[in-house]
This record gives C-alpha cells, sequence and structure tokens, in this order.
C-alpha cells in the first residue's frame, strides 16, 4: 500500500467521527486531535456570497497525519473557487444536491451518497449544476489550513 492510501486509512476512523462533529476541533501543534461529539447546527457557519461552510476539524491524527474537514453547501449554478491543485489529497463525500466535479480535465456528476478523491497535485474543481443547493464534507489530508 503507498503513503497515500496508507495515511487515508489512517484517516478513516477520524472522518467518521467527524461527521457528528465539535465546533472546530483543533489540536495544539504537537497534540493530535481529541475525541468530540456536537450537533451540526452548533460547528461555527461561514459564509461567501450564497455558499455556507463549517469547519469541522483542523490537526493532527495520532499518526501525526495532518487532517482538516468542513462541510459545504454550495448554492445552485455556484462553484467555491476556480478549478486549482495543491499539494495534499481530498476526499469528497456528497450528502443532498448534485455536483459535477472536474479532476484533470474529466467531468462527473455525483449525486447524494458519492464520493470523490482527488490526488496530490491534480487540478480539480466542484460545480453545482443546481437546480437546489448542494451539500458535502471535504477531508483534506497531509496539510493543515484551509481545504476546498
Amino acid at each position: 500500500m503507498d503513503n497515500s492510501r496508507r495515511m487515508l486509512c489512517q484517516a478513516l476512523p477520524w472522518m467518521i467521527g467527524a461527521m457528528a462533529a465539535a465546533p472546530l476541533a483543533e489540536a495544539a501543534a504537537d497534540q493530535p486531535i481529541q475525541s468530540f461529539a456536537t450537533p451540526f447546527d452548533q460547528l461555527p457557519v461561514h459564509t461567501n456570497g450564497q455558499n455556507v461552510s463549517r469547519p469541522i476539524l483542523n490537526g493532527l491524527t495520532h499518526a501525526g497525519c495532518p487532517l482538516e474537514v468542513h462541510e459545504t453547501t454550495l448554492a445552485a449554478g455556484s462553484r467555491p473557487h476556480p478549478p486549482h491543485h495543491h499539494v495534499h489529497e481530498e476526499m469528497f463525500l456528497l450528502s443532498r444536491g448534485r455536483v459535477d466535479v472536474t479532476i484533470a480535465g474529466k467531468t462527473t456528476r455525483l449525486g447524494p451518497g458519492s464520493a470523490a478523491y482527488i490526488h496530490s497535485g491534480e487540478v480539480h474543481g466542484v460545480h453545482n449544476p443546481g437546480p437546489e443547493p448542494a451539500q458535502y464534507f471535504v477531508v483534506a489530508i497531509g496539510s493543515q489550513g484551509s481545504g476546498a
């Protein structure tokens, strides 16, 4: 198993716990993220036009792997930002609505329950084709900071 898949497997227990998460759990620089549980409506809310995001956690796993998780509600017809790439890897988990995910020039339409994984360095973007808002969770692996 390569390092990327190994890090994803190590992060899976944290990702499952994050779906019932607490207000932005952040670990001290040298301490792993602590266990928590908080209702969705108590997560902090950030708005960007009609789009809404909620930071869930940002810190280190027990194995020292940086992990950041957030939720986004993307308005119909919108994008969170232009296509981009970064060093960390991301996994998108769609809970409602539809999104078009473009990875390295290939676009796939996803519906509720779908997932997408973006490898380090790949150009990717997300667009909600409408007609309703789309909600998804992003799990960024290998980077402490704001995900996409």
